[in-house]
């Protein structure tokens, strides 16, 4: 009887947290369907330990830190299949508000950062977890959690910086070569005009 009041209290644990722990599956993996992925994994992880959580206020964190390391496993199987490319695909924004793009491109900055990086930031600063409840959550000490947490945002801060001069590069070589194709043109036309 003790099993079936276990299932019963894993069910309403997951139908009420559910939005919230997707939310922040969505924060370590960008792509939806992966997001789902993850959190079917971690909460078929979880439930398997359910009966092992003794106080069930802490199962939010137990189920974030197996998200965390499922992630983490699957990107050590997954950077073993990826190979280089000169050019990073295009971060797509699906209701072209600035929001949206802002947000599309956070995402898409924190694939820089290594799994223990990215994880630090998103409890932080997604999360809003405290300094010492990332600690717990990871396994690791608050001075970790703070030098892991600071040089992240100094990778992200180096990263976006470095996009934005590109992107500053890109707008001045369009510009150059609309300035070349009406320059020559021009000339040209007022020649003609003066003869």
């Amino acid at each position: 009887m003790a099993q079936v009041s276990e299932v019963l209290e894993f069910e309403e644990y997951v139908r009420t947290r559910q939005d919230a722990l997707l939310r922040s599956a969505r924060r370590l993996v960008p792509d939806p369907v992966d997001a789902q992925d993850l959190l079917q994994t971690a909460l078929a992880r979880t439930y398997r330990r359910w009966d092992g959580i003794a106080d069930k206020s802490l199962a939010d964190a137990y189920l974030r830190r197996v998200m965390i390391n499922t992630r983490t496993e699957w990107w050590r199987a997954r950077k073993l299949e990826e190979v280089p490319t000169e050019q990073l695909p295009e971060a797509s924004v699906e209701d072209g508000t600035e929001q949206r793009a802002d947000r599309a491109l956070l995402v898409d900055v924190m694939s820089v950062l290594a799994p223990k990086q990215r994880s630090v930031v998103v409890l932080r600063h997604w999360e809003q977890m405290s300094t010492e409840e990332t600690a717990a959550a990871l396994g690791m000490s608050a001075g970790t959690v703070k030098s892991t947490l600071h040089r992240a945002l100094a990778r992200l801060r180096e990263e976006l910086e470095s996009r934005a001069l590109e992107a500053r590069g890109v707008e001045r070589a369009e510009s150059r070569r609309v300035v070349r194709r009406e320059g020559p043109d021009q000339e040209r036309g007022r020649h003609r005009c003066a003869a």
